[in-house]
């Protein structure tokens, strides 16, 4: 499953790690910093978010023009530079008035500039890696390993934001408003360590650093030739795929708004019982207990599949310590759990990334075993159950709604105290089922891409993948406009719709994307 993969991908994967960590650290609180700090509302917060994701998202296409004609690894370092300052202007502690509020503006424009600049080239280096014929067969495996390695930087980053802002407003007295800087400090850290694992392991990877990736020790590159009619099929195709991701994106980044606020609003505030370990927070780093009790679950998971997979009895025996250890640990907790613990709205932010490191493998694994019978599913057909399994995870969250007032209702009822709260399951089963929809589609749909773009426009194509992101970013305003006078079911309806649309569109033109895809 890990193995057979060209060096240069872990050295990647690790420094979008770090990367990623910084990311997420931000995005986590940035909707209740909008509100806590400036006072703005939820419309004019998540318009503002929006915004901002959509930019983030649309300058990977200028990014990628660069790339392609300046290099992608120079586009990679320059990226990452800006990016840091965007995220040490976020940091200082400027207040609530006009020049805090610009300030953030051109934070927020450096890290949309930064990682314009970064992510989607970064992403070509290693689609640049399954280039040589060796690695061919390992492109879908390759990315899916590398969307894996850099969730765990984004697993841990909504704990890190909680558990740094909890410490010095318990510590230091620091008010609410102004913990959320320390936070935007942390993601300043994170980039300085993904620049460092950049630039030292290099050499892993410089080869790839090119439109089409050359051998080592071969003396020459060997560009793929294509025909003017093949070079825009390709092309088109492409942008057909674009067209569906848009809205998978504006589905699933209701994580940041409406699914951030319904856990503010409508999810219980306190919960009991072995699911409070994974909702337990901490004021400290070395104490995170919910994310190191959600570690022990994917060493249980990973302990399992080795026990099985591992080709050797000294890995089985690891294995398989592995897992009792993990097992140990957890049911030592299970056991110990008293009381109750305080559940807060970010905390659920550090399950999908979980989700996604606990599941990679198994869904790798399922595949490899069809792939074995000749009936693995092609990328397009990957890409379109995954619009299918996304719809279903917003009927997962109707079901939750059964019976609960419109949001302009529920905050009355917040205020008298009469509120309905739901279990804060409903929450995590969504983020579980969406994640394995995102697992379909995701990594399954860079991978397509860095395999069909015609090689002299890698960059831009890898953009274009970014910038179908952008507008899905844009659109995710829609169902936070909803959120006031609307019931929860046409909130959540309105992401079951996109979905399904989607999904039928893809499978309607699956033949011809399989024909460029061969």
């Amino acid at each position: 499953m890990f193995e057979g993969h060209p060096k240069g991908l872990w050295a990647l994967a690790l420094a979008n790690t770090g990367e990623r960590f910084g990311y997420y650290t931000m995005l986590a609180v940035f909707l209740f910093f909008l509100q806590d700090n400036f006072g703005f509302s939820m419309g004019t917060s998540s318009s503002i978010q929006a915004a901002f994701l959509g930019v983030v998202y649309f300058v990977p296409l200028f990014g990628g023009m660069l790339a392609d004609k300046f290099g992608f690894g120079k586009m990679v370092t320059i990226g990452i530079l800006v990016m840091f300052l965007g995220y040490l202007c976020l940091a200082l502690p400027l207040g609530g008035g006009g020049f805090a509020l610009a300030v953030m503006f051109a934070a927020l424009l450096m890290v949309c500039i930064g990682t314009g600049l970064f992510k989607g080239n970064l992403q070509v280096l290693v689609g640049n890696l399954y280039d040589e014929p060796k690695y061919a067969n390992k492109r879908d495996e390759g990315f899916s390993i590398f969307y894996m390695a850099i969730n765990i930087g984004s697993m841990f980053a909504a704990a890190a934001a909680l558990g740094v802002m909890g410490y010095v407003q318990e510590s230091y007295g620091v008010s609410k408003a102004d913990s959320y800087h320390f936070a935007f400090a942390v993601a300043c850290v994170s980039l300085i360590i993904s620049i460092a694992i950049y630039y030292i392991f290099r050499g892993t990877f410089a080869h790839a650093d090119r439109a089409k990736a050359v051998a080592k020790g071969a003396t020459e590159v060997v560009e793929e030739k294509l025909t003017p009619a093949q070079t825009k099929e390709r092309i088109v195709c492409l942008c057909l795929v674009f067209a569906v991701v848009i809205f998978f994106w504006m589905a699933f980044h209701q994580n940041g708004i409406t699914m951030n606020q319904f856990a503010r609003e409508y999810t219980a505030k306190s919960e009991t019982g072995f699911m409070s370990l994974f909702l337990s927070k901490s004021f400290s780093f070395a104490d995170m207990r919910s994310i190191w009790n959600l570690v022990m679950v994917i060493l249980l998971v990973y302990g399992v599949l080795n026990i099985f997979q591992s080709k050797t009895m000294k890995g089985k025996m690891i294995a398989a310590a592995l897992f009792l250890v993990a097992g140990g640990v957890l049911a030592y907790r299970a056991m110990n759990v008293t009381g109750s613990v305080d559940v807060e709205a970010p905390i659920f932010q550090q399950f999908n990334p979980c989700f996604v490191v606990a599941l990679t493998p198994i869904v790798m694994l399922v595949f490899g075993w069809l792939a074995k019978k000749g009936k693995e599913p092609s990328s397009p057909m990957k890409i379109g159950l995954g619009m299918l399994v996304a719809g279903l995870a917003f009927v997962v969250l109707m079901v939750a709604s059964n019976g609960l007032v419109t949001p302009n209702e529920q905050q009355v009822a917040l205020e008298n105290g009469t509120a309905t709260l739901v279990s804060p399951n409903w929450l995590i089963s969504t983020y579980f089922v969406l994640t394995i929809a995102e697992l379909l589609l995701s990594p399954i749909g860079i991978s397509f891409v860095s395999k069909v773009a015609p090689p002299q426009y890698k960059g831009m194509m890898m953009g274009l993948w970014f910038v179908a992101t952008a507008i899905g970013n844009f659109l995710i305003a829609i169902p936070g406009l909803l959120w006031g006078g609307f019931s929860l079911y046409v909130v959540w309806g309105v992401c079951v719709g996109v979905c399904l649309v989607s999904a039928i569109f893809i499978f309607s033109i699956l033949k011809r994307l399989e024909k460029v895809a061969k």
